[in-house]
């Protein structure tokens, strides 16, 4: 029996590799002789350079980059070839937010600009792909354009709530550089579904702040579209991921991809899919969300295409079946559910993404009796 593991990582938990590892180590203890063919994931946030590098041939480069609160931060280039692979979190995320005490309305993405321009100084490379997700920001990409070089550069380093000041703005020069966003989300920049309104409180701000970001990125909006003779950037799918990046990126002619998609073909993803008999995804929590372009429903999708069966093995799941098997699901598993809630599941960490290995073997491997 061939069982193909992609997973995304389980927030804090496990990275996508370890969860992939850990789901494994579980079903070769009811079943040894199955053949696991382990592919981590991501859609575009957090270990999109991890699932890419084994299968890209590549090394990921280490650098040190200005953090969310201006704090040194270790971050990776990964390059294949003349593209090269930037994750947004390395460099503003919202660990390294919280980890440092910072503030998401001064918090900024110079390091993401600064990222970006690292991988430009190679001197190979001509198409950069950004992964946007797990940001600790809501500047607008203001910081990641003063990273490349725009003015005036002590204001737009300064977070979102800075912009409200701004009156003017020189664009960074890019060249011939080929920009590529990598985003699950397609959130325009302002209003309701925007950057500030949806993800401000995730990142710590109250509704005030979410209201004074928000009227921060709108002039930060105007002042650039006018800047670089494009009207509507605001209002494009993607502007409002990662806290505004993708605005700043679609600004300077970036082309937005679904990140999922990215890594799934760098990974040969669906022909591991066709030559399957079962398929194995999730993520820490499996909600709906993830039925949203993230990486479990992308997964289940290929895995419908090719007429496999598709399990999802979560940490928490807020999915209930009927949904599930709408979105090409044939059952969902949580370590919640089986060891008594979310603390638990927490606590128990790889342990219990193992204890889901052992249980899914159980119902479907041939060792265990498949359904």
């Amino acid at each position: 029996m061939r069982i193909v593991v992609a997973p995304d990582s389980f927030g804090d938990t496990a990275t996508a590799a370890e969860a992939a590892t850990a789901f494994a180590a579980g079903w070769r203890q009811v079943a040894p002789g199955g053949d696991l063919d382990l592919r981590p994931m991501s859609d575009g946030g957090p270990g999109m350079l991890s699932a890419l590098a084994a299968s890209l041939a590549a090394t990921p480069q280490p650098v040190v980059v200005t953090g969310p609160t201006g704090a040194p931060e270790p971050a990776q280039i990964l390059i294949a070839g003349t593209t090269a692979y930037v994750e947004s979190a390395m460099a503003c995320g919202l660990e390294a937010l919280q980890r440092t005490d910072g503030d998401v309305r001064t918090a900024t993405s110079f390091g993401v600009g600064e990222l970006i321009a690292a991988a430009r100084a190679t001197i190979r490379v001509g198409r950069i792909v950004v992964g946007l997700g797990g940001s600790g920001v809501n500047d607008g990409g203001a910081g990641l354009w003063a990273g490349l070089g725009a003015e005036p550069a002590d204001l737009l380093r300064a977070g979102g709530l800075a912009l409200r000041d701004l009156g003017w703005v020189t664009p960074p020069a890019i060249g011939d550089l080929e920009l590529v966003a990598a985003t699950d989300v397609d959130n325009p920049l302002l209003g309701l579904q925007g950057a500030s309104a949806v993800y401000g409180p995730q990142k710590g701000a109250d509704q005030a702040a979410v209201m004074s970001l928000d009227i921060a990125l709108e002039c930060w909006a105007d002042l650039v579209e006018a800047a670089v003779g494009r009207s509507g950037v605001r209002d494009a799918p993607g502007a409002g991921a990662a806290g505004g990046l993708g605005f700043g990126l679609l600004a300077l002619g970036a082309r937005r991809v679904v990140g999922f998609e990215v890594v799934s073909e760098a990974v040969g993803l669906a022909a591991a899919i066709e030559a399957a008999d079962l398929v194995v995804t999730g993520e820490g929590r499996f909600d709906a969300t993830s039925l949203r372009g993230k990486v479990a429903s992308g997964v289940a999708r290929l895995a419908q295409q090719a007429g496999v069966p598709c399990v999802v093995a979560a940490g928490q799941s807020e999915i209930g079946a009927r949904e599930a098997a709408a979105n090409g699901i044939d059952e969902v598993w949580s370590v919640a559910d089986r060891l008594g809630g979310a603390e638990a599941a927490l606590a128990a960490g790889p342990d219990g993404i193992r204890e889901l290995g052992v249980a899914v073997a159980r119902e479907w491997s041939r060792a265990g009796g498949q359904p």
